[in-house]
């Protein structure tokens, strides 16, 4: 079975791509989507305001609360990376007590 990426991702990877402002095919190959998929994120995006379209340059770009949406992605990644390796090295050190400390 294959990685599937989460909603918020996907919404991620199409902001990154829309942030140097692109065409439905760049943010298509881009962003790594199929046609049907990102016709429907970029439905969903546009309705929230992350991104607007541009009919003289015929391409998207990112509004203010688009940049607001990615920073906020960009540090709660951050974050989770954070926790992860904490969360990591307090399994590791219950592994290693258990091990020294075994039930009877």
């Amino acid at each position: 079975m294959g990685n599937y990426r989460h909603r918020h991702n996907i919404i991620a990877d199409i902001l990154e791509v829309v942030s140097s402002d692109a065409k439905k095919t760049q943010i298509m190959f881009k962003a790594n989507l199929s046609y049907k998929v990102l016709m429907k994120y970029l439905s969903e995006i546009l309705e929230a305001s992350l991104i607007s379209f541009e009919r003289e340059r015929q391409c998207y770009t990112l509004t203010n609360k688009g940049h607001d949406f990615l920073n906020a992605y960009k540090n709660y990644c951050k974050m989770n990376k954070h926790l992860e390796k904490r969360l990591n090295c307090v399994i590791t050190t219950r592994k290693v007590l258990d091990e020294l400390c075994p039930d009877s």
